[in-house]
């Protein structure tokens, strides 16, 4: 069965949507601004948020979801599957002094979220951190293809909030220059948020299709990504995508700054690729929108594949690494892998194929 990606929104720090994203990175992308941890403590950090005024959290998300939604297409798919991908629902609407003890419903925010929608089908919640929104899209494959559903719609909804700022800056894992994807004075990541939409369905035709997936934990590195499950999830993502290594054309890498993880992702890569294609981050050019990220990399990098627009130059690799980013597109991309690497030492990738 054929599972058609028939619609895409995105909000980030490039546009409020993909189009307007695009004409930013077309002018040379955007910098990433600066959040200061609360209390005080920590100093600032870079950070890429999305340019839109309000105080009121809940309004802000409302907005935002339905116009993600409403750009994905929604209203096409409202009698099918909701999955709803986040590492951290609404705690961004608790104050930060507050934010430590909180103890959420996040089955009322689903619901609510359902709700701004107007969604009549089931709703789903996936939560696995960093991986979130690409567990959330081999979930929705794998139901459309029982058959249980013909439409789903992925959502990743990764906004700002303290809690995330400051467990990461607490872990020394956030970059105080910059984000450098396999850079050679790589120093840590930097966060962004996101809101992105994926609609899937096995009627729509579109010129993008999902072959397959796959997810590896690996819980010996908790906090970080280990080598040898890199190369496993993607064999695997391969396997049940129907391809040799050979027939991808093009690798949108996790590649989010962090000295040990890029390491370990590199270290994957080459093990699993004999030929290594053509690779590219993203996070340079949006941070890192956690839960959001499987989803919002995808509709971004499928946007400046069809848009002829390629991603901001992040500057000279790591030549231990053993990798490069392409600096430019190949000049022929049929099928793509996405990948993401997350918190739970969870490894999560997809494959999709270009009509």
């Amino acid at each position: 069965m054929t599972i058609h990606v028939a619609g895409r929104g995105l909000a980030c720090s490039l546009g409020a949507d993909i189009e307007a994203a695009l004409a930013t990175l077309r002018a040379g992308g955007s910098t990433a601004g600066s959040r200061r941890l609360p209390g005080g403590l920590g100093g600032e950090f870079p950070y890429f948020a999305i340019r839109q005024t309000g105080d009121d959290w809940y309004a802000r998300a409302r907005d935002l979801v339905v116009r993600v939604a409403d750009e994905a297409g929604a209203a096409r798919a409202r009698n099918g599957t909701l999955f709803i991908a986040t590492s951290s629902f609404d705690i961004g609407a608790v104050s930060p002094e507050a934010a430590a003890d909180y103890v959420g419903d996040y089955r009322a925010f689903v619901d609510q979220v359902a709700g701004w929608l107007e969604w009549s089908g089931p709703v789903i919640a996936v939560s696995t951190a960093c991986t979130s929104a690409l567990n959330a899209l081999i979930s929705a494959q794998a139901l459309l293809e029982s058959g249980a559903a013909a439409d789903a719609l992925v959502l990743g909804i990764e906004l700002e909030n303290s809690l995330t700022l400051g467990g990461f800056a607490a872990l020394q894992l956030l970059s105080r220059t910059g984000c450098k994807p396999f850079g050679r004075d790589r120093d840590g990541l930097v966060l962004g948020e996101a809101v992105a939409a994926l609609r899937l369905s096995t009627h729509a035709e579109s010129s993008w299709r999902l072959l397959g997936g796959a997810n590896v934990v690996d819980g010996s590195q908790p906090t970080g990504a280990a080598a040898s499950a890199v190369t496993a999830m993607l064999r695997q993502a391969l396997a049940r995508s129907g391809l040799a290594a050979s027939e991808i054309d093009l690798v949108k890498v996790q590649a989010a700054g962090s000295p040990g993880n890029d390491a370990a992702e590199a270290q994957g890569l080459r093990e699993a690729f004999e030929r290594m294609p053509a690779l590219v981050s993203l996070k340079a050019a949006i941070g890192h929108t956690m839960g959001a990220a499987g989803a919002a990399e995808i509709a971004l990098l499928l946007a400046c594949l069809e848009g002829g627009v390629w991603p901001i130059d992040t500057g000279p690799t790591d030549p231990q690494l053993g990798v490069d980013l392409a600096s430019r597109s190949p000049e022929v991309v049929r099928r793509v892998m996405a990948t993401i690497l997350g918190f739970g030492g969870s490894h999560a990738g997809v494959v999709l194929e270009r009509a």
